[in-house]
């Protein structure tokens, strides 16, 4: 099965992510599209497993397979897990339903080190930028503050939210260059005190529910078994009733 059949036949849930989730999109932003596929499990059965994750085939389209999305989000990887929160959904079946319903089991204080590990290796390219060319890119330094901001939140009340909502304007200016850089790096060391602060408090678990993760994958890997043992049976029934080849 070609990866892009996995896509196209596959996907359990498909959503827009980027400045259009974040509420900071602009005329020129571009439509980033993340996907989760379910494999079918006979897949598994053979030598060449079907992928973790597949480019395409759109533009701007990428796509993981549900386990390997799954163990992801349970590390607290950040993209993984602004994507289960995207406002944005173009498609969902009943499984994908399901994903979105443990949206709180992947959440835990783990997310405080993703969050800040991200962040901090982000903080390293902005400061190269600045030793380089004498200012760093500032789209990338916008969204390095929306990062931190939406950790902050996540940490104080439990639940992620990755719309900007009223703080648009304000990462936009930062966006157009229009905020110093100095005040830019104040901002960040606030938001990062911030952030810390909040973990000393946070509602969220010290670990994410593995337990549940791993009941929602075992009963969709078994689901998916049997519907392929099913569809065989039927195929092996019209094939004894003289059903195929026939005329």
């Amino acid at each position: 099965m070609q990866p892009e059949t996995l896509v196209r036949d596959h996907t359990v849930y498909s959503c827009v992510m980027g400045s259009r989730a974040f509420g900071l999109a602009t005329d020129t932003s571009d439509t980033d599209r993340r996907g989760v596929f379910l494999a079918p499990t006979a897949l598994f059965w053979r030598f060449e497993k079907p992928p973790t994750h597949v480019d395409g085939p759109g533009e701007e389209q990428f796509s993981w397979e549900l386990e390997r999305f799954c163990e992801l989000a349970l590390r607290g990887n950040p993209n993984i897990l602004e994507c289960l929160h995207s406002p944005l959904v173009e498609r969902i079946d009943d499984t994908g339903r399901e994903l979105l319903s443990l949206r709180d089991a992947f959440l835990s204080r783990r997310a405080y080190d993703t969050f800040t590990r991200y962040a901090l290796g982000q903080r390293k390219k902005l400061d190269a930028d600045v030793r380089t060319t004498g200012a760093p890119r500032w789209k990338h330094a916008m969204h390095l503050l929306r990062l931190l901001m939406s950790a902050r939140d996540l940490l104080r009340t439990g639940e992620l939210r990755i719309d900007v909502g009223d703080r648009r304007e304000a990462l936009l200016a930062v966006k157009r260059g229009e905020v110093p850089w100095a005040e830019v790096e104040a901002q960040m060391a606030r938001l990062g005190t911030q952030t810390e602060q909040a973990l000393h408090h946070t509602p969220l678990p010290p670990q994410p529910d593995h337990t549940r993760v791993a009941d929602f994958l075992h009963r969709t890997r078994r689901n998916s078994a049997q519907q392929t043992h099913t569809y065989h049976e039927v195929v092996q029934g019209v094939v004894r009733a003289g059903g195929v080849g026939q005329g």
